[in-house]
């Protein structure tokens, strides 16, 4: 019985972890925002982004500013600790994991899937060609669609946590794939293929009404120019813009060796 008393106030006096293990559990973009130097040392909020609410009463040292930093921070799924005035103010962000959307089961599919999964996001691998996308090839995906990309959008609506990855140029691809997400704000749009495929996907989009700010947020030629060869490495290479884009774009690409820059 003490132990269940026990329970029970816990339950009552910790409404901030409730509440993030709601979050977590719900799987909602929010933000536990604690003080960590200074005045109301250990003081705690979370702020539930997609229901647009706060647990308890909102603190006098939670203000504008924070809440406002706090907002860019879930943009970017970043974690952060900042100071404001006499406090120092941590805000541990809670995101679902993203989604990855791989429309073509080639080489370079395999390690990409692979290693995208190490880092935290939900895979989902599409190919028509059912000799390719086997389970044998790709065990550890979330979801294997032995389809056209109309199949995947039927049970993946597009949005801010959602990064699609285009591996095959070829027009069965690319269209549905290119129609299904435009004007929807994916967080990351790559698409395989030479400077020339590139800019010949271009204007064909162009074509097909997209503006010029849409047609410059696709990466392509896909990655970061780390001089990879195998699948593998060019795997590694379009994470690591990724990884960039999933931050902000703020980062250099360049080594950290001789600069001043933060580090991880």
């Amino acid at each position: 019985m003490r132990r269940d008393d026990r329970s029970v106030h816990h339950t009552m006096v910790n409404p901030v972890v409730d509440a993030v293990s709601e979050l977590k559990k719900s799987e909602r973009l929010g933000a536990m925002i604690s003080v960590i130097e200074g005045p109301d040392l250990g003081a705690a909020v979370v702020v539930d982004r997609d229901r647009g609410s706060m647990t308890g009463e909102l603190p006098q040292w939670c203000d504008d500013s924070v809440l406002a930093d706090a907002n860019e921070l879930m943009d970017r799924e970043e974690s952060k600790a900042l100071v404001y005035g006499d406090r120092r103010i941590f805000i541990d962000v809670v995101a679902p994991s993203p989604v990855m959307l791989i429309f073509g089961a080639g080489h370079i599919a395999q390690p990409l899937s692979l290693f995208a999964r190490e880092l935290g996001f939900r895979v989902v691998v599409a190919d028509a060609r059912a000799a390719w996308a086997t389970e044998e090839r790709f065990p550890h995906v979330d979801d294997l669609v032995v389809a056209w990309p109309d199949e995947v959008f039927r049970k993946v609506v597009p949005d801010r946590r959602t990064y699609v990855v285009l591996l095959s140029h070829d027009a069965r691809f690319e269209i549905p794939v290119f129609d299904a997400i435009h004007g929807k704000p994916v967080r990351y749009l790559g698409a395989m293929g030479s400077r020339r495929t590139h800019g010949i996907r271009l204007d064909r989009l162009k074509e097909a009404g997209w503006t010029d700010d849409e047609l410059a947020s696709i990466h392509g030629p896909i990655g970061l120019d780390l001089k990879g060869q195998t699948p593998a490495e060019t795997a590694v290479s379009i994470l690591a813009e990724i990884i960039q884009v999933r931050y902000g774009g703020s980062g250099t690409a360049a080594p950290l060796r001789g600069s001043d820059v933060a580090i991880h």
